[in-house]
């Protein structure tokens, strides 16, 4: 469902896009092309800060948004998704938050007041909070890694972290241009 938030903003959509019938965007959100947004995802541009404004959350080209993800943001800070970015099943992204091209964040994780460089991956289970990762950091499953964290003891991502989210990401680009070619059939 496509919708406008309370101040009146209504998302842009790319038509080359793909937002899934039961997915909810909300407010100021700019999809770039070959996007795709799937089931029950929500994401909502719509809380002001204290002078009335709101920065916009954009995922751009050839990222996927997927199953049950929640992209929000608090008091109306900017969320950025880079191109050929993966947010797996059920993650949460709150802003502010600035994730760069091709980034993994997988299930269940959580992302908030942070900024993730190029290449990072972030496994399942994990939160990052309040800090920047360098680009090519890895996140372990079930790591939280805040302001206080000593990054130094994490590793790289390894070439099979790397190759697993590029095909994450290619296989999600696939899933676009098919749900497109059928989605008058739902």
């Amino acid at each position: 469902m496509i919708r406008k938030n309370p101040r009146g903003d209504l998302p842009q959509v790319h038509p080359d896009a793909f937002v899934d019938p039961t997915a909810i965007v909300c407010g100021l959100v700019v999809i770039e092309e070959n996007v795709f947004i799937g089931p029950y995802a929500v994401i909502r541009a719509d809380e002001l800060d204290e002078n009335g404004n709101i920065e916009p959350i954009i995922i751009k080209a050839h990222s996927n948004i997927q199953d049950g993800v929640v992209i929000h943001s608090k008091s109306g800070a900017k969320v950025t998704i880079g191109e050929h970015t993966s947010i797996a099943h059920r993650a949460i992204v709150h802003g502010p938050c600035e994730i760069s091209d091709k980034v993994f964040v997988g299930f269940n994780s959580v992302l908030f007041n942070c900024k993730l460089n190029s290449g990072c991956v972030v496994r399942y289970n994990a939160v990052v909070d309040g800090c920047e990762l360098p680009a090519n950091f890895y996140v372990p499953s079930t790591q939280r890694i805040g302001a206080d964290t000593d990054l130094a003891q994490f590793p790289q991502v390894s070439a099979d972290a790397s190759s697993f989210s590029e095909d994450v990401a290619l296989t999600n680009n696939a899933l676009v241009k098919g749900y497109k070619n059928i989605q008058n059939e739902f």
